[in-house]
Order: C-alpha cells, then structure tokens, then sequence
C-alpha cells in the first residue's frame, strides 16, 4: 500500500469515527468512565475512559502511528536527564546519521511535515535568515514557485505549501521542462506508482531534466522503509523525507530529513529552535535521540525475523477464519517500500453471511476488544484486511476469536425495505452550518424520485455532487468537496419536521458540526418575459 492509497483509507478507518459514534465524543462523553489519576502502567487509556485499540491497519496517525523500539524508549529517557545545545546536538546527530545512512547529512524534524516544511524553507531561501524571517511573503524572492507532478499532489503538500510558495503542476516531461524557469525553488515528489521508474514522470527522468538546471528534488517517503544507501539518492532525488512513527518505529512526533549538507544545514535554520516560520514545529532533545536510536536500531534489527513473525501471525488469523464455511482467504505481498508487510484478506459473500466488510470493521473500531481493520469489495465479495507490522505479542489470538464469532454467527438477511417518504424535497435549501467555532451558509438544490436524492451541494468555496436518500422523515446525504490533494466529505443526517431539517454533518477527520437547513423565504417568481427584436435604443 503506498501513500496515497493509505490517504484513500484514511476516509474508511473504522476508529475515525462515524456520526453515531461521533456525537458522544463532541458532547464531551466516551464510551467509558474515567476511574480515579492516570495510572502510569498498561491502563493508562483505561484511566482516561478510552479503550486501547488493537492495531491491524498499519501506521496511521490518527491511531498512533507506530510501536516505538525499546530503543528509542531508553534513548528518550536517558536524554530527559541533562540540558546540551541545540545546534551542537542537530549537527553531532547529522554527522551520526551521514554514517550510518550514508546520506551526506540529517537532521531530525517534528515528523515528515515539517521535514518537508523545512527543506522547502531551504530551497526559498538559500539559508538566508532575512529571508526566512519574511516567509510566507515571498516578494522580492528569487525563487518562489514549487513544480509537483500531478500524480504527486497530496494532502502532505500542505508542508510545502506553507512556506507561501506557488505550487506549479505537470503532467508530462515536456510540461515539466517548459515550467521551470529562474522562480523554481523545488520540485517535491511522493514515493509511489506516479514516481516509479519506468513511468513518464518517474524520479529518474525528472532528475535527468533537474539536474542540468541544478533544481533540487525533494521524495516524500514518510511511510518507506529505510534503504542504506537510500535508493533514491541514488534515482536521482536531493533529499528525502520518512516519517518517524511509521516503518522506522521512532518517536511519532518526529522525522528523518537526508540530502545535500548545505540544504541540511538551511533546513536546520528553518528548524525550531530557531525562530521564524519553523519554530512552531518544534522538536525535544528526547525525540531528537530517540529518532537517531531508531535508525540505529533499524540496521541491526532482524527484518527476516520479523516479517517470520508477521506471516505466522497472518496464517493463525486466516486457519481459523476459513474455519466457516464459505470464508477463503488470500495474502498480498507488497510490491514497493511503502509500508512494506504482507497484508490478509479474509473474503466472503454478504449475501450468505449477512454481513459486509464495511460492517465488520465499524463492529470491531466500535466495541471492545476494539480492533482496527480495513475492508474492501470486489467481485461480488466482500472482505476485511489485516495487515500485521504493528500488532504486538498475543493479539494474533484474539483478533482470530473476534473474526470467527462474528463471521460464524447467525444473521437474518438484513431488511432492505425503505419507509416511503415523508416529504417531497425537491428544490432550493438553503443550509446553516455550525462548525465549533463559526457559521457558514450553504445551500442544496435537490432532486427526489422516491426515497433517492440527488442534486448539488453548494459550500463555501464550490459545488459538488450530492447524493442520499430519505426514508419517512430521516434524511441522509453525502457530498465530497475536493481541489488538489485535498478533500473533505459532508455526510447529513437530519430529521424533517415542520418544513426545516435539522441534524449533524460528519466530517471525516474533520470531525462533525451541526446544520438546520429551510427552503428560501417567498413564492417562485412567475413572470412572463419579453425579449426585444433588436439592439436597445438606450442604455
């Protein structure tokens, strides 16, 4: 799975939350009850009124990212005990990680983002500090425009975007070399298909065209293993970004930044805790070693041994689901660096079972023991995903359990029958918006044939499709605002009463806010229109 497509998960993550499962959390409620202090041992979450989350996804964020290596634990804490100076740390670890990677520097970031925010700072300003105490104000800059492939644009680009540079996409190699000019400060690539050697925009053809215009080339490979030498400095790129709380299983508020030592050097200006655009990604001394102890840590681990592990994990999961009758499974292999572990795919029939995948992951994110797995259909099948790098010593175990009594359980076909409308809700609306802290007004132009709904969502900055249904006087509908590697969907779902419909929108990871939304006040206009025969005679 690359980066993108973890970023296309991201909208399925059972654990995200869905609207009922969300509006507890916004009325400041959990699902469980705090009991007394924190307790500094395994229930430390219990002791907030939170359930731990068993892990079977891989490193997401919003989940913790990564199991930091004992390593990094002992290295945080023994660095928690003395003060040291800051540049002298950043450059005696940029020397240790130059030796152990054989990058030519490093530095260590407040995780991939700010790598990313860091190296852009030092592509605009060459490391010179009245310039990066300017940023985002770029007038007067020399170099002011980044170059991202298309394929590449993401919700990461953020970072880049920043520093207040003008993103500048491409598509092709001939639209790359007719877009860099003298204001090209960078070009930013995320590792994956879209850059993959052999493709028209691979890493190696755009080095071929940067490198006789001496434009640096920045890979985001937050979710990568580590290659030593990294592959690709050796493609082509300038520098490269990882993520700390994913493969390498650092500190999760920190990254790896390796390249060029002058671009090194700048970004570490650009960096807290220097003061200027990057101060407010700050990075602790703990982290700073924690994040070296990894990288240590990752050259003598035995990764054989662990993806041993892992497959044996996988297999107890899958002998044990396909126990019932009905359920097959299959083990995809990874086919880049990527957050590279094999991934289960236990598949069934919803129509035997009663039962989806999307269904199975909500049950598991929601009740205890709370497992995170993914799901897919396909093929008239339907099927929960396991991916295994980040389960811990004895959950193989339980999550088999889980998966088994719920497949094996008994289900009635599920009722599929829909209660005739309470409304024909066709036309204009006009959508009040309560977000935590402001109102927007947004309106809907809907069409009804029954219980479906169709029309267009007009929000703040566009108009995008929207889709749903209504079933007595429920009404649920969905739309997806997007622009170049962002998104964000609204999911409604409200009641009709007395003419106005009024509930929750569902967010993504953008959480919920609130709406009530009315038809426009006043009667249609009907008024007969006369058009002239020729030009005015006056204006």
């Amino acid at each position: 799975m690359d980066r993108r497509e973890m970023i296309k998960n991201l909208a399925v993550l059972p654990v995200g939350g869905s609207l009922m499962g969300m509006s507890p959390l916004m009325a400041g409620k959990r699902s469980g009850t705090a009991a007394g202090p924190l307790a500094l041992d395994e229930n430390i979450y219990r002791s907030l009124g939170l359930e731990p989350i068993i892990n079977c996804r891989g490193t997401f964020t919003i989940i913790g990212g990564s199991i930091e290596r004992p390593e990094v634990h002992q290295a945080m804490a023994a660095a928690a005990k003395n003060f040291v100076q800051y540049d002298e740390l950043a450059f005696a670890i940029g020397e240790r990680l130059a030796e152990i990677t054989k990058a030519d520097f490093g530095i260590i970031t407040a995780g991939c983002a700010a790598a990313m925010k860091h190296a852009t700072a030092a592509c605009v300003t060459g490391g010179n500090p009245e310039k990066l105490l300017r940023i985002p104000d770029l007038s007067g800059f020399e170099k002011t425009e980044v170059i991202i492939p298309r394929h590449s644009r993401n919700v990461y680009d953020h970072a880049v975007r920043n520093i207040g540079v003008t993103i500048v996409e491409v598509s092709s190699p001939e639209e790359l070399e007719q877009a860099i000019n003298p204001k090209t400060a960078m070009i930013y690539l995320i590792s994956g298909r879209g850059s993959a050697t052999g493709q028209p925009l691979s890493l190696e053809n755009i080095a071929k065209i940067a490198r006789a215009m001496e434009i640096p080339i920045l890979m985001d490979a937050a979710a990568e293993n580590l290659t030593i030498p990294c592959v690709h400095f050796e493609r082509g790129a300038t520098m490269v970004a990882y993520s700390g709380g994913k493969a390498i299983c650092g500190p999760q508020c920190a990254g790896l930044l390796l390249g060029r030592k002058d671009l090194m050097l700048s970004a570490w200006q650009a960096s807290s805790p220097h003061h200027g655009p990057g101060r407010d990604n700050k990075v602790g001394k703990e982290e700073m070693l924690g994040m070296l102890a990894a990288v240590e840590a990752w050259t003598t681990r035995d990764h054989e041994k662990e993806w041993d592990t892992w497959m044996d994990w996988l297999n107890s999961i899958a002998d044990r689901a396909t126990k019932i009758k009905g359920v097959t499974h299959q083990i995809n292999q990874p086919y880049d660096l990527n957050n590279r572990a094999p991934m289960l795919q236990i598949l069934w029939d919803p129509a035997i079972l009663h039962i989806s995948g999307e269904e199975v992951a909500e049950l598991f994110g929601r009740t205890a023991p709370r497992i995170a797995v993914g799901s897919r259909n396909q093929d008239g099948l339907t099927s929960i995903t396991i991916s295994p790098n980040q389960m811990q010593p004895g959950e193989a175990d339980v999550v088999a359990d889980r998966i088994y009594k719920t497949l094996s359980a008994s289900r009635k076909p599920a009722d599929t029958s829909m209660a005739a409308p309470g409304a024909d809700l066709s036309g204009k609306w006009e959508v009040q918006m309560e977000f935590f802290s402001g109102e927007s007004t947004h309106r809907w132009l809907l069409e009804q044939d029954g219980n479906w709904l169709n029309g267009t969502h007009m929000s703040d900055f566009a108009d995008q499709d929207l889709y749903g249904t209504i079933e007595g006087n429920t009404v649920k509908m969905r739309s997806n605002f997007r622009k170049p590697g962002d998104s964000v969907t609204f999911m409604f779902t409200g009641k009709l009463n007395s003419g106005q419909l009024s509930g929750e929108v569902f967010m993504g990871e953008y959480l919920t806010a609130s709406f009530t939304a009315k038809r426009p006040d006043g009667s249609p206009r009907r008024e007969r229109i006369m058009v002239p025969s020729g030009p005015p005679l006056a204006t």
